[in-house]
């Protein structure tokens, strides 16, 4: 009896640590809902107003009053087609380096890193000057590449290790049968490394998607994004909080959405591909 006490009170304090760490860690998103939600006056109730009337006013003014939709397209269109080429270009060089051998293949491996390795405020006037001379800059193109060069040493490094892991008895095999190394590649070796496609996709999708220095620095207004159009309601004049909420809502919902679509695949490749990095 005083054992299974025992035991009930410290799932008590687990399940008490646990509430308060989410209320800690959810309390920002939940303040920026209910934000999202208030009328100005509403929003600047000294004290805050818990209990109110929501509206849908600060997503109308949003959506009707702004070019917030267009940014929004622009996130969306960068952020699919970094994904897409970041692993078409990607996920064969890493297939490359976890099945070739080659000389000087480990230090080529090793000095993919140094893409990631320094800090982006680097990269941005090099980048700059070779846009303006190929006229690329405020373009959704110029944005996508340069996403692209960042995201290929993540997906290099990720899916190394889900190849690498792949017995090569399978593809030896499928080569005995006549299969040519793209065959092997396309139909054994990517259906073997769904998770860990999806987990590197949501990542590479999560930089683009959020990535804030050099779509300020390349774009000026017809490619700008997302997260640009929302700090763009800040001004010397004040912050417009409505829709600096409501702008943030909506930006969040396609990460939610496709971190839904493939959770599946997710979990599992994070999972495996911790165990076994």
């Amino acid at each position: 009896m005083q054992a299974r006490t025992r035991e009930l009170g410290s799932a008590l304090i687990v399940y008490a640590i646990l509430l308060l760490w989410l209320a800690v860690t959810l309390f920002p998103f939940v303040w920026l809902c209910l934000l999202a939600l208030k009328t100005p006056l509403q929003a600047f109730a000294m004290p805050p107003l818990w209990i109110f009337r929501p509206t849908g006013f600060n997503y109308v003014d949003l959506l009707q009053n702004t070019d917030f939709l267009r940014f929004f397209g622009n996130s969306i269109v960068v952020a699919v087609g970094t994904v897409g080429l970041s692993l078409l270009m990607g996920a064969p060089a890493a297939y490359a380096f976890a099945r070739a051998r080659f000389r000087f293949g480990r230090a080529a491996f090793l000095w993919i890193l140094i893409i990631r390795m320094a800090p982006g405020m680097c990269y941005v006037i090099p980048f700059f000057v070779i846009y303006h001379r190929l006229g690329l800059l405020d373009t959704r193109t110029a944005l996508v590449v340069l996403y692209t060069v960042f995201n290929l040493a993540l997906v290099i490094w990720s899916m190394h290790t889900f190849f690498s892991e792949i017995p090569l008895t399978l593809e030896e095999a499928a080569r005995v049968d006549g299969a040519s190394i793209l065959q092997v590649f396309t139909r054994i070796v990517l259906p073997l490394s769904g998770p860990g496609l999806a987990a590197t996709a949501i990542l590479c999708f999560l930089f683009s998607w959020n990535e804030f220095l050099f779509a300020l620095i390349i774009t000026r207004n017809f490619s700008r994004t997302a997260p640009l159009a929302i700090v763009n309601f800040m001004a010397y004049e004040g912050a417009e909080w409505g829709r600096i909420a409501a702008g943030s809502i909506l930006v969040i919902i396609p990460v939610v959405l496709f971190s839904f679509l493939v959770r599946r695949y997710l979990v599992r490749g994070l999972i495996v591909g911790a165990l076994k990095g």
